[in-house]
């Protein structure tokens, strides 16, 4: 495949279409999906495969997600933010190259990026920037630790999956936000919703089988 714009359109909008057939009904989250080009965010050997419904590899044992994961959960996360107004702060744990991070960027005036291993934090500022996206910061931080010096959020997304619920995000987030998460063991992830209630009370929702990296402490040089 070469690297024409046309070609990448075209299977920009196969990977559409199958997120439609997939379920995806938010209009909104199909735009920013069709104004990202996935492709920026792989090496250069995996373009023929970048807008395929599968995750791939970005070094460091880690992934991007595939294409309806990444759909599922941003949808999930603006489900009940109708309008034009967008989110003041959004937070994404685990932002690998930046594609889910630059996904949210379409819905809020700032996204903020933790990443744990570093040439991927660079890897990520240099994908965002070729694509002009400027609303997003991406940090070299261990999400697990205590990172409440950020401040708050209207949402977070989480890309790596703990094997318990991080009950410390919900101090991260107002009345009515949601942290969306993958929880569980390799082989027995599931999609969790958590949206944070009144009187430091919240509801869980289960959602769909997932496979994410493990959700781990520390900051890595990526060695």
């Amino acid at each position: 495949m070469n690297n024409s714009g046309f070609t990448f359109s075209r299977v920009r909008e196969k990977m559409l279409e199958e997120m439609l057939n997939l379920g995806v009904q938010d209009f909104r989250v199909l735009d920013a999906m069709n104004k990202v080009k996935r492709h920026i965010f792989v090496d250069e050997a995996l373009h023929s495969r970048a807008y395929e419904n599968i995750a791939l590899t970005i070094g460091y044992k880690q992934t991007i997600s595939q294409p309806f994961t990444v759909a599922r959960m941003t949808e999930e996360l603006i489900r009940d933010h109708r309008g034009s107004k967008k989110f003041s702060r959004l937070l994404e744990i685990g932002s690998g190259c930046g594609y889910q991070s630059a996904i949210l960027s379409f819905f809020a005036d700032e996204v903020v990026g933790l990443e744990r291993i570093q040439p991927l934090v660079i890897k990520s500022r240099e994908n965002l920037r070729t694509l002009g996206i400027r609303n997003v910061l991406i940090k070299h931080a261990d999400g697990m630790a205590d990172i409440s010096d950020l401040g708050k959020f209207d949402g977070i997304i989480c890309a790596a999956a703990p094997i318990v619920f991080q009950d410390h995000l919900l101090e991260m987030i107002g009345i009515g936000a949601k942290v969306i998460i993958p929880v569980g063991i390799a082989g027995q992830q599931k999609l969790h919703v958590y949206t944070k209630l009144e009187n430091d009370e919240f509801s869980s929702q289960e959602l769909d089988a997932v496979s994410f990296v493990p959700m781990l402490n520390g900051v890595s040089a990526g060695d």
